[in-house]
């Protein structure tokens, strides 16, 4: 997909990678931008920059997402691209212990990461199949694709969300839909935090240069955007060999375990 001349919707988009996904749109060319966010504020500013419109929204509440894809619909007459991109992480309050989190924990992590994506499409596939074409991005994580050490509600929810997306694709390919997912490791937002962990190894990359990856992604319709091309390898190691896989990310947990003890 070219995104000039397209009308997309960005969730997630006052700030961190959906800002950015907003403002690269942007340069290039897009002939309209609906930035959602549960930070309405936040939204109006990214919106008004970039010349879009704002729409305050919760994305755990299919409601709201059916109200962004309104606002689309009835200003611009359609939806070209939906990117899904808000998301949540939460880390395991016991880093010795798997199932620590509470079940609001993971109850909140399931509806952002994972029922968020299946409203999107609730909400814009209608008028995608009508028309025989549209576009979803789905911003997930390299996390649900390998794991996530230090949280089990991150590395499960975002696995779930590949789930989705797949068949989302093998699904609705035929009537003209594409779909791709993001997968970075880690990047410079406040979600990271500026903690030291697994997804750090590979370098922190900046919310525009995962923005980029994006633009470049859309335009091969590749499935997966791999911003840190070395997922790949690790997911050939993993289907390869998973026991081999599973004992390598035993010994990384150990060291990135050992490591922030050692920095206390």
């Amino acid at each position: 997909m070219n995104v000039r001349d397209k009308i997309v919707i960005v969730t997630g988009g006052a700030s961190g990678i959906g800002k950015a996904m907003v403002e690269k749109f942007h340069a290039q060319g897009v002939k309209a931008l609906v930035v959602a966010d549960l930070n309405g504020p936040g939204a109006e500013t990214v919106a008004k920059s970039v010349g879009g419109i704002a729409v305050q929204a919760d994305v755990t509440k299919e409601g709201d997402v059916q109200k962004i894809a309104r606002a689309a619909e009835e200003r611009f007459g359609r939806i070209d691209l939906f990117c899904s991109n808000a998301g949540i992480s939460i880390r395991d309050p016991d880093i010795d212990n798997a199932a620590s989190t509470p079940n609001d924990g993971w109850a909140l992590a399931w509806s952002v990461n994972v029922m968020a994506h299946v409203y999107a499409a609730r909400a814009a596939l209608p008028g995608m199949i009508e028309r025989g074409e549209g576009y979803f991005l789905n911003t997930v994580s390299a996390a649900g694709l390998l794991s996530q050490i230090g949280s089990a509600v991150y590395s499960t929810t975002k696995h779930a969300a590949i789930g989705f997306a797949e068949h989302l694709a093998i699904a609705e390919r035929e009537k003209g839909i594409g779909v791709s997912v993001l997968c970075p490791q880690a990047v410079d937002t406040p979600m990271l935090g500026g903690a030291a962990g697994s997804q750090n190894v590979d370098g922190v990359l900046s919310p525009e240069q995962v923005a980029d990856a994006v633009v470049q992604g859309l335009a091969a319709e590749s499935f997966l955007i791999l911003p840190h091309p070395q997922v790949v390898t690790y997911m050939q190691r993993k289907t390869g060999d998973y026991d081999r896989w599973l004992r390598g990310m035993v010994r990384l947990r150990r060291g990135v375990i050992d490591g922030a003890r050692g920095g206390r």
